[in-house]
């Protein structure tokens, strides 16, 4: 993401309950998602859930980015 969308996420976080809750799941799928990649050898099924965990991140950052698009339509 962009610094000017990490901006307004912080900005719009504390006024937004959305915001907070689709920002907190991006950052725990990407956690995740460091943790797996760190291992060296994966296993069938750690891949399968790697990639639910892409997907599912990928639907939150385009919520999010929706949510930021019309709050920049507003001003």
């Amino acid at each position: 993401m962009e610094k000017k969308d990490l901006d307004l996420i912080a900005e719009m976080a504390d006024k937004s309950p959305e915001v907070k809750a689709l920002w907190e799941e991006h950052l725990l799928y990407e956690k995740q998602l460091e943790k797996l990649e760190k291992k060296t050898y994966r296993t069938p099924e750690e891949e399968r859930v790697m990639k639910e965990i892409k997907k599912k991140k990928l639907m939150g950052k385009t919520k999010l980015q929706k949510v930021l698009d019309r709050r920049l339509e507003e001003v």
